[in-house]
């Protein structure tokens, strides 16, 4: 059975290599790059991947994009900044051999500023090829697959949020995008307390339910960044609306 891996990028030159390391046990590595300013495309073609341009609307379409040029039985999405240790890559190979499963989650276990992040995500990402429909979402995609779903145990790595600069701007890209979803969904309009309630639900989601205050301080500044990133993302929403009536 071939298994293709998948990257999607824009300017990732900083985690690409490293990224495309930890999956030279695939039997194909797909890079889908959406116009890098930045040395991504070489730094991928120099490591042997298959580099494939297309222009980004949004990350279900470079994920279906991907899908069309992969030519393996198997299909593994992983970001730039994820990590795919050589443990994980075993189990991989095992579960897929065995056919029990057409579809795995891969347990993420997140990085936030150098620190272990307490929550444990589980996420689809890999796939057999005819159990995969499609992808669909423009931000937080989702795939549209048909199948028996498995799990893996070993953890798939994520350093996101590695500094502050990189967060905030991050920030300020997709804080755009969210705000333009809700506001063509006619999101009700945003009065003085939606600010409150939105932050204060993200605060609770991030240093409470998923026990971000056990990660010191580095939780509590991460609740409150994810405080500040949902309220950028309705003051932009509150702009549009204003500037429409």
């Amino acid at each position: 059975m071939k298994i293709t891996a998948v990257v999607i990028t824009y300017n990732e030159q900083n985690n690409i290599e490293a990224c495309l390391k930890g999956l030279g046990w695939a039997d194909e590595r797909i890079v889908i790059d959406s116009s890098s300013t930045d040395n991504t495309v070489q730094i991928a073609r120099n490591a042997g991947a298959k580099v494939f341009i297309h222009a980004f609307t949004n990350f279900a379409d470079m994920r279906v994009h991907a899908l069309k040029k992969a030519r393996g039985d198997w299909i593994l999405y992983i970001d730039a900044d994820e990590r795919v240790t050589p443990s994980l890559a075993a189990e991989i190979k095992g579960k897929i051999e065995q056919q029990n499963y057409s579809i795995y989650t891969l347990k993420r276990k997140n990085f936030y500023l150098g620190r272990e992040w307490p929550y444990i995500e589980e996420i689809k990402r890999l796939f057999k090829r005819d159990s995969l429909k499609g992808w669909f979402g423009d931000v937080h995609e989702s795939p549209i697959s048909q199948g028996t779903v498995g799990s893996l145990d070993e953890y798939l790595l994520h350093y996101t949020h590695n500094d502050i600069s990189s967060m905030v701007k991050k920030t300020n890209k997709w804080s755009e995008i969210e705000a333009k979803l809700r506001f063509d969904s006619h999101h009700p309009p945003v009065i003085w307390w939606r600010f409150f309630r939105v932050m204060l639900t993200a605060f609770w989601e991030y240093y409470i339910h998923q026990g971000g205050y056990k990660a010191g301080i580095v939780g509590l500044i991460e609740g409150i960044y994810q405080s500040f990133s949902i309220f950028i993302t309705y003051v932009k929403l509150w702009e549009m609306q204003h500037k429409e009536k």
